[in-house]
């Protein structure tokens, strides 16, 4: 495999004809490189740039390699990126970038994400109290960045371009005025270096402490940042408690009248291909850390300082919703939406450009055709097996043909033609295992009842011991991979066919999983219930009319939230919320991870084979 080719880049400030031209240039002399990456601030300084930006945005002109930028704000950003975010394709948190055209990708707050085997972590934006709005961060991202510190994976590349809100009085319509904002890289990175400090950077107080104790924790290999006008190249520097050095580089804006250094190439390899003695290799002018004197007694303006608990400390998740828990608004459309109506939620929300009635919900689950409720009449007549007229609340018996007919389109009874048996694992005499179809890792497993059951609570209670036995069976087996087992379940008073999941995560992460799903629940405007005494005290708080959202974390303990009827809360989340923790946030929609039937069936013959010693049903 050919070693990866990584341009880095300083504030693009919308001058993107430039920037293509000599990406072009280097790439033609000294490529292929596999990406761009950019620093600083990325939209124009006015509106007088956003004709040449547009181009790009639009697709008169192409971008030559994939692009991926921070920095999100300048003239026409709220408009562009409000416009990138309707994108189907970038429903849900993406932390490897919100695609706003053909190879150009938005990085959004803080994240991570692997990029061919290349772990890159970024903080974008300037600090807000809320975070809110767009080229902003808030210390929920500084939060999620820190908890990257518990995992043993080593940073690649760190991209920063924080900025920190200044009070002036200095506006102008149609520009950013410099006397806005102070500009800042972080605070210390000039100690205990031999090379020439610009002057532009020597006076301290533009510093951003924030920045360097992140660095500090995270370890990056390379740090990139911008803002300050000036290339600045550091010698490497030693980290505490880590074996490899990190280089700190600082990039001038693209055409900068000084010419400096706007871009520069790197071919590093992968820190997750190296071995020990590759990364702990260190250049003969490595200087020692800078930041270990850095004061952290004052935070920079805008800062809002957190409670030291383990929850802030182990972020790995941030759901990233800007109106929690709201009912969908009325949109211009009439028509029903068919998700909301089958299963009482919409992923969408209240984008969703359908319309989100609970009584025709309710009226579907009693067994009304939904042409019916939507257009007020369906075509099949009376060969359709779902009732065409409104039912009285309490009826629910809808015709056996209705309920026979749903059993046979259901993907998960037993007894329908649409059952995809090549995955089935391991059947029982009330639950089967197979596994999930477009998993988060391979061995992500589903619990069945076999019954067509809206709900695991909702069966009787001599089933709890079969279910108690697969569970614990999944546990042994998991352990002794060096595992531990998350199960989640979102019971959904319209649901279909229950599943009860199955996630393994490494051992070294089954702290935090608690602390995880608490950040994710005050994201969503909502804080989890404990539950100690396991299931049989989670079956006495289920009440067949209203929804709930239980997670057994490692340990035993269950954290359960009840959903109230209005709460548009995410179908997904359990899932979002482990594979943001498994740093796979790609997959958190299922159809990203879908494979072929051959594929699916070696994958299951594997897992069966080694489950084996474990199953009960065997």
């Amino acid at each position: 495999m050919a070693p990866l080719k990584i341009l880095l880049c300083g504030d693009v400030q919308g001058r993107l004809n430039q920037l293509f031209k000599r990406v072009s240039s280097v790439n033609k002399a000294a490529g292929p490189f596999d990406a761009l990456l950019c620093v600083g601030q990325f939209f124009p300084d006015s509106v007088e740039g956003l004709e040449e930006f547009n181009g790009y945005i639009e697709g008169r002109f192409k971008i030559p390699i994939p692009t991926y930028f921070i920095g999100d704000y300048g003239a026409g950003s709220p408009k562009i990126l409000s416009e990138a975010l309707k994108d189907p394709s970038n429903k849900g948190f993406k932390m490897e970038g919100y695609r706003v055209c053909d190879n150009l990708y938005w990085l959004k707050g803080s994240g991570k994400f692997s990029f061919h085997g290349l772990s890159v972590a970024y903080l974008s934006g300037r600090r807000s109290p809320s975070g809110t709005q767009f080229g902003t961060y808030n210390q929920d991202d500084v939060d999620a960045l820190r908890a990257l510190a518990e995992d043993p994976e080593t940073v690649d590349i760190f991209l920063t371009y924080p900025l920190l809100l200044y009070r002036s009085h200095s506006f102008s319509s149609h520009s950013i005025p410099s006397t806005l904002y102070y500009l800042f890289w972080p605070s210390g990175v000039t100690n205990r270096t031999t090379s020439k400090v610009p002057g532009e950077i020597s006076d301290s107080a533009r510093n951003d402490p924030t920045v360097s104790e992140l660095v500090t924790e995270i370890k990056p290999r390379y740090h990139v940042a911008g803002t300050m006008g000036v290339y600045f190249d550091r010698e490497p520097y030693a980290n505490v408690d880590a074996l490899h050095a990190t280089r700190f580089l600082g990039l001038s804006p693209v055409g900068n009248k000084d010419k400096q250094k706007f871009i520069h190439a790197i071919s590093p390899t992968p820190a997750s291909t190296m071995s020990k003695a590759e990364l702990s290799a260190k250049p003969p002018n490595t200087t020692l850390c800078p930041y270990t004197n850095v004061d952290k007694s004052a935070p920079p303006e805008g800062a809002t300082k957190r409670p030291t608990d383990s929850t802030s400390e182990s972020q790995y998740w941030r759901y990233d919703v800007s109106k929690k828990r709201q009912k969908h608004g009325d949109g211009g459309d009439d028509r029903l939406c068919f998700k909301f109506v089958s299963s009482g939620s919409c992923p969408r929300g209240n984008k969703c450009q359908f319309r989100h009635d609970e009584e025709a919900s309710e009226q579907y689950s009693r067994g009304v055709c939904f042409d019916f409720l939507n257009k007020g009449k369906c075509k099949k007549g009376p060969d359709c097996n779902f009732k065409h007229s409104l039912q009285e609340e309490g009826d629910r018996s809808a015709p056996r043909a209705a309920s026979s007919n749903r059993s046979r389109e259901c993907w998960f009874c037993l007894s329908s033609p649409n059952v995809e048996s090549h995955l089935i694992t391991s059947v029982g005499e009330n639950y089967y295992c197979a596994l999930a179809k477009g998993p988060l890792l391979p061995d992500h497993v589903l619990i069945l009842p076999i019954e067509h059951t809206p709900n695991t609570l909702s069966l009787p209670l001599e089933c709890e011991k079969e279910l108690d036995q697969l569970q614990s069976g999944l546990k042994a087996y998991f352990k002794k991979q060096g595992k531990e087992t998350v199960f989640f379940e979102w019971v959904n008073k319209r649901g279909t066919h229950a599943n009860l999941q199955v996630v393994p995560i490494p051992s070294s992460r089954a702290s935090v999983v608690r602390d995880i799903f608490n950040m994710a629940a005050e994201k969503l405007g909502f804080k989890f219930t404990m539950v100690k005494e396991g299931r049989p005290a989670l079956r006495t708080q289920f009440d067949r009319n209203c929804g709930l959202f239980y997670v057994e974390v490692p340990g035993g303990d269950i954290l359960l939230h009840v959903v109230e009827e209005n709460e548009n809360f995410p179908a997904q989340f359990g899932r979002e919320v482990l594979a943001g923790l498994l740093n796979v946030a790609d997959k958190a929609d299922w159809r990203n991870c879908k494979l072929g039937k051959e594929d699916e069936t070696k994958m299951a013959e594997r897992f069966k084979n080694a489950f084996q010693e474990y199953d009960p049903n065997q």
